[in-house]
């Protein structure tokens, strides 16, 4: 997905991507702090407006650069990432933690730009076809700010991590 970058700010370190999407939305990137947070909007000021912006994740996290984008007829409705969190809990021989990956389903315009759905990618054997399920069924009418996002499938640790 090409995208624009900002240099990491002199002060905390901070980076911004600002990728093309579809259908003329945009998605952007943050990252402060070793932890992510995505959103989309037909611009920068847009996407930095909504709650996905807004949203992170407790331990560090990072997202790999494939976006899933659900559409009917053309036109965006949803998008599936993969994102990897860590598990100070579970730890590597250099004592580093694991990185323990979950698929987050995020809402798109109409309306507002949230997380709808989790699904741990390593207890289900079929993680993709359930975020595409929970895409395609729940997305369009989730309500930010007053649904609760669900856990889809096998709630393993990834999505015990992102949920807390």
């Amino acid at each position: 997905m090409p995208h624009d970058r900002q240099a990491p700010s002199e002060l905390d370190g901070s980076t911004t991507r600002f990728c093309t999407g579809k259908s003329g939305l945009r998605v952007l990137i943050s990252e402060d702090d070793l932890r992510e947070t995505v959103s989309v909007g037909r611009n920068r000021a847009e996407a930095a407006r909504e709650p996905a912006a807004r949203v992170w994740f407790e331990p560090f996290n990072s997202t790999l650069h494939t976006v899933e984008w659900r559409a009917v007829d053309g036109k965006p409705f949803a998008i599936i990432q993969r994102w990897l969190i860590a598990d100070n809990g579970d730890r590597d021989k250099q004592d580093r933690p694991i990185a323990k990956p979950t698929l987050a389903v995020t809402r798109l315009p109409p309306g507002e730009v949230c997380h709808v759905a989790y699904i741990d990618a390593q207890a289900n054997p079929n993680p993709n076809e359930l975020a595409r399920k929970a895409a395609d069924e729940l997305a369009r009418h989730f309500k930010c700010g007053k649904d609760e996002v669900k856990v889809i499938g096998e709630a393993g640790r990834a999505v015990n991590l992102a949920k807390r």
